[in-house]
């Protein structure tokens, strides 16, 4: 059960663990797969999280896990949602131009990856009111 009542700055390991009911082992993987995830250490070398790591933990675990992606495609995903609406287009069209060996054209967004990121700002939202 997702104990959501601590509300705190920073979080150990362990109690992101339990939050997220993610294995501590998974979180340090993902540390390494994720540039987005990246908590801070203290002085005794113990990483520490904060409220944006948890909801960044949440989202990755959503994409792997619910939604079946792979690492890289969580990947692309979690970069499209940093980048700008009009990098995000950019992005979109190099990569069917690459996977498809076609020329660039101003194609809009395939309906199935608009859905994806709709749902997940949705998700976004969500665990955002949860933290706060």
């Amino acid at each position: 059960m997702k104990d959501l009542s601590i509300k705190k700055l920073y979080y150990s390991i362990s109690e992101v663990s339990k939050i997220t009911e993610v294995e501590q082992y998974v979180l340090r993987y993902w540390e390494t797969e994720f540039e987005q995830l990246n908590p801070q250490k203290n002085r005794a070398g113990n990483r520490i999280y904060t409220n944006k790591d948890i909801q960044t933990i949440l989202l990755i675990k959503n994409l792997l896990r619910d939604k079946k992606y792979t690492i890289e495609g969580a990947k692309n995903i979690l970069s499209l949602e940093t980048a700008d609406s009009g990098a995000v287009q950019e992005d979109i069209n190099l990569n069917a131009a690459k996977s498809d060996n076609i020329k660039l054209s101003n194609k809009k967004e395939p309906p199935s990856i608009k859905k994806d990121l709709e749902e997940i700002k949705s998700v976004l939202l969500t665990l955002k009111s949860y933290l706060s």
